[in-house]
């Protein structure tokens, strides 16, 4: 499948607000600053359809990009969520993304899969790794992505990818083996995209 346009949608601060089409929806989350609007770009060869920014925690809603093949809108939609971890905001404030996003998570039907973020110069938190049960818990396929590969050398790269496959390969079938990422290259967006288009195949 081969998708030529990509649109965004709109930002959300509830799930429900945003378009309801029945096209499948690939989430993507982690830390605040570990390049998730990179990552999206990247993907989709796009270099400002997702801003980016250097201050921690400047998505605060549900973003929502449409992908088409130019004949048929919203074939799929991409869903950039809040970060957590060291964002600049009241804990109130981040008590109130995290109600919204595991509303989302838990809610959309549409939900096909998420993809966790990962810096990989600092390798799995514990934040991470309770999202993670978090996510099996739901039946969340859920896809590992380390972020930043182009700031390691290949030795650092396939020690991290051991570690990290260590750590959440007891999770069982719903976690895929961890995939470096850079989005200055490109390295990586092959699989990822082998593993967007199998959770749709497989509405799963």
């Amino acid at each position: 499948m081969k998708y030529t346009n990509a649109e965004y949608v709109g930002s959300y601060p509830d799930y429900k607000m945003a378009p309801r089409s029945g096209a499948p929806e690939i989430s993507f989350g982690g830390r605040s600053n570990v390049g998730k609007s990179s990552l999206i770009n990247c993907l989709v060869k796009r270099r400002n359809l997702a801003q980016t920014s250097k201050t921690p925690g400047k998505t605060k809603l549900l973003n929502f990009f449409s992908l088409s093949d130019g004949k048929k809108k919203e074939q799929l939609f991409l869903v950039d969520l809040p970060g957590f971890g060291y964002a600049r905001v009241s804990a109130e404030t981040r008590r109130g993304w995290q109600g919204f996003v595991e509303a989302y998570i838990e809610g959309s039907e549409q939900l096909r899969g998420f993809i966790l973020l990962i810096d990989s110069r600092r390798g799995l938190q514990e934040e991470e790794i309770q999202l993670v049960e978090y996510l099996i818990a739901h039946g969340k396929n859920t896809c590992p992505v380390l972020t930043k590969s182009d700031k390691l050398n290949r030795s650092q790269g396939s020690q991290i990818v051991r570690e990290t496959t260590a750590i959440l390969g007891p999770y069982g079938e719903l976690v895929h083996m961890p995939i470096l990422h850079s989005a200055v290259s490109g390295n990586g967006n092959d699989l990822i995209w082998r593993w967007i288009i199998e959770r749709i195949d497989n509405e799963t």
